[in-house]
């Protein structure tokens, strides 16, 4: 970064930019340790994403997109810290027909910021097939929502190929498509959701798409 034609890089003048970077990709608890000579860090925190809702049980019945988990970005003053709780979400689990999708788990860097979990899509069967909606953040300095799954149908018995809604995109990564023939739903992705399922005619039932588990980056 430069200010003006004639000045010095700023990150240069204070001794460079970032020194190290820890990433948390996998559901479940865990621990950040900070390295030895840093005093300030930037977080990424995202939630989980929902699975999609499955098929219905008639032919062109879909389901709907699982929405995507929010995140929160937060600069820290780390000086006093030596080590933080981590908590990655794990993701809403691939849904068969007639099954509503399954929720995201939330994401923490310890009580400093959190991204909340997509929720699970609806099944096909159930009139207003809605995608399930993203998650919201908390304690960052910027809280970003994450997109909410396409609608899927409820088409009870019409021949036509209606198909299913795709995943909302997380700050990470579009979402999962939506199954469509033989074409399973597509799973997200660092806290996307996955495509919502189907049932076509000729071609069976598909299940939806799981979520992806959330991140931290550090």
């Amino acid at each position: 970064k430069t200010q003006g034609a004639s000045a010095n890089p700023v990150w240069g003048e204070a001794g460079g930019g970032y020194q190290s970077m820890q990433i948390f990709e996998y559901g479940g608890s865990t621990t950040y340790t900070k390295p030895t000579g840093i005093n300030r860090i930037k977080v990424y925190v995202t939630g989980a994403g929902g699975s999609g809702g499955g098929g219905g049980n008639s032919p062109s019945d879909s389901g709907s997109g699982g929405g995507a988990g929010g995140t929160a970005i937060e600069t820290i003053d780390a000086t006093s810290i030596t080590t933080v709780s981590v908590t990655v979400g794990n993701a809403g689990s691939s849904k068969s027909s007639g099954t509503n999708g399954g929720a995201g788990n939330n994401s923490s860097f310890g009580s400093y910021c959190t991204g909340l979990g997509g929720a699970g899509g609806i099944q096909g069967n159930f009139g207003n097939v809605y995608g399930g909606a993203g998650g919201t953040a908390t304690g960052g300095d910027l809280n970003l929502k994450g997109g909410d799954g396409g609608s899927g149908n409820d088409d009870a018995g019409n021949t036509q190929y209606l198909f299913g809604g795709t995943g909302g995109g997380s700050f990470w990564s579009g979402g999962g498509r939506c199954a469509a023939g033989t074409v399973d739903a597509g799973t997200g992705s660092y806290g996307s959701g996955g495509g919502g399922g189907d049932t076509l005619p000729n071609s069976g039932q598909r299940a939806s798409g799981a979520g992806g588990h959330g991140i931290i980056v550090v």
